[in-house]
Formats: structure tokens, sequence, C-alpha cells
């Protein structure tokens, strides 16, 4: 660093080892967003969406004002589950979200195209950039949660996420096939390398149980959940059946109308605590990690 040093990265055409470049975007100026939990997933198809939903429906029963920031742009399904067909439309103010039924706030790229089915032909840096819009230009107005539903790997997208926005913590969802540890230490080490604290492991696909005879029948084998959460230090917040009622409520825009109690233990444990870095023992320590400024620290 020169004696010069003005601490002002941005003007400054030095290359040096105490450079920080600042990724962290701000809301738009209506939009007050006290807490951003991300919903996150090593692969594809273990329901990650879903959760995202009824993690949303279950906060919005609870009484809070709650969002959904699809960030799934080549995968979008949030619209359809909540049964959402109407498109956002600019104003002079900027984009406002459409609300569901019951009042939640959801963004996606599918309320923005033509047709739910055309599809997102964008490269990485595109796709990056409109998330990033969805914080900044979106008119979010007063949101206690949002969650913010991530697609799936360790991607542009998710480090755009971990980077622009201020993430508290994020869940992460998957199933009981055997290829699981790795899928999730792949989720966990990013979310430790970017200094973002894990609230827990969601198992989905979990089990079926029998509608006749009331017994659990685990489809995918004996499940090593719990021994890969004890590996990692963080814990099995929920553990999700196969259940093809939840199935159709999603196919025909119900999921608001969905009974569960798979998720009560993160809504109480979220209720429970003013800051949700307060929920976490320290399990960074030891660990390489980001911060929000891309630098390693």
């Amino acid at each position: 660093m020169s004696e010069d040093c003005s601490q002002s990265c941005g003007s400054c055409g030095e290359e040096c080892g105490d450079r920080k470049v600042d990724f962290s975007e701000q809301p738009h100026e209506l939009s007050r967003i006290k807490k951003v939990i991300g919903v996150v997933s090593g692969k594809g198809g273990v329901g990650k969406s879903m959760v995202t939903s009824l993690m949303a429906v279950s906060m919005k029963r609870q009484g809070y004002n709650t969002a959904i920031l699809d960030a799934d742009i080549t995968g979008p399904s949030i619209p359809k589950a909540f049964g959402i067909k109407e498109k956002a439309m600019p104003t002079e103010l900027g984009l406002f979200p459409i609300s569901s039924k019951t009042g939640i706030e959801i963004m996606s790229i599918n309320l923005l195209l033509e047709h739910d089915t055309d599809p997102v032909v964008w490269r990485g840096p595109v796709i990056a950039n409109t998330v990033k819009q969805f914080w900044t230009d979106v008119i979010w107005g007063d949101v206690d949660y949002m969650f913010v539903d991530m697609p799936p790997g360790t991607g542009d997208v998710p480090l755009t996420v971990f980077q622009s926005l201020p993430v508290d913590g994020i869940i992460i969802v998957t199933s009981p096939q055997e290829l699981v540890s790795m899928i999730v230490a792949k989720a966990v080490k990013m979310a430790r390398m970017m200094n973002i604290p894990v609230i827990g492991l969601v198992e989905n696909m979990s089990y079926f149980e029998c509608p006749d005879c009331d017994k659990k029948h685990y489809l995918f084998g004996e499940s090593r959940i719990e021994e890969v959460a004890k590996q990692y230090g963080i814990d099995v917040v929920a553990k999700m059946p196969i259940d093809s009622s939840l199935a159709g409520a999603c196919d025909k825009g119900l999921i608001e109308l969905f009974e569960n109690n798979w998720l009560d233990h993160i809504v109480q444990t979220l209720e429970k605590s003013e800051k949700v870095d307060e929920l976490f023992s320290p399990e960074f320590v030891g660990h390489d990690t980001l911060n929000h400024q891309g630098n390693r620290v």
C-alpha cells in the first residue's frame, strides 16, 4: 500500500495486496428488507424451490411480511407453485413484484417473459446481472423475510447472490442418495468461503409413508444425512417425505393452501432470534473465507 493511499480503491489504478472491491448492492430506495435467507442445493431436482415456497408460506402464516426472489433464471418454478399468471409491469418508480393470494411478494423471470415456456438462453454474466437487478430495481416494500431460490450448484448466480446481497444464512436442500455427502460438501464449503452461516440441512424425499399402514418406507435406502451433518458441524432441521398431495398442490398453483409441519423447526428457530447470526455456532474457524468484498480473510 502506498503511503499516499486514499483508501478509495474505486478511483485507484494501482494493484496492491490491500485493494478491495465492493460487490455489494443496495436495494431499491423504497425497499426495506430485514432478513435474506438463501435456499441452495448442490444438484437439481431435490425440491429446492418447493422448500423455498413452503418457507415463505410458513413465515407468512406466522404474520411476517415475506417475499421470494426467484434467482433460478433458467428454471423458474415459483410462479407456477403459487398459481401466478399476471405479468410484472415496470412503472416510473421501478418494477413492482407480484403478490400471491396471501400477500407473498414474488419476482421471477417468468413474470417478465411473454410466455412461461419461453426459454432463457443467456450466458452466465447476463443471468447474474438479472438476479442483481431483481434486488436493486424491484420495489419490494417492507419485507421481514426474503427467501432467495437459487439455481443448483456453485456457479455465477450463487456467487453473485452471496457477494451482492446481504445474505443472513442459507438452507441447504438435499436428498437421501449416496452422493449426498459430496454434493452437500460443495454447498457447505462455498458458504464457508463466502462467510455465510448455514442454518441447516433439509432432506427432501426422505421417506414415503404408506397411507394404509402408516409405515415409513425409505425408497432411496438408509439416509446418511445425520452423518454428513455431523461431519460438517451443521444441523438436520427437517426431513420431508415424498407426498403426492404436495406435488399436486404445486401443479395446481395452490401451495399456499397446503398444510404441513415439516419446516416448523426452522420457522421457530428464526422466530426466536432477533439476529440470524446468533443461531449458529462459529463453524467457520480454521477455514479460508471470502468476505462480501471478495477478499480472503
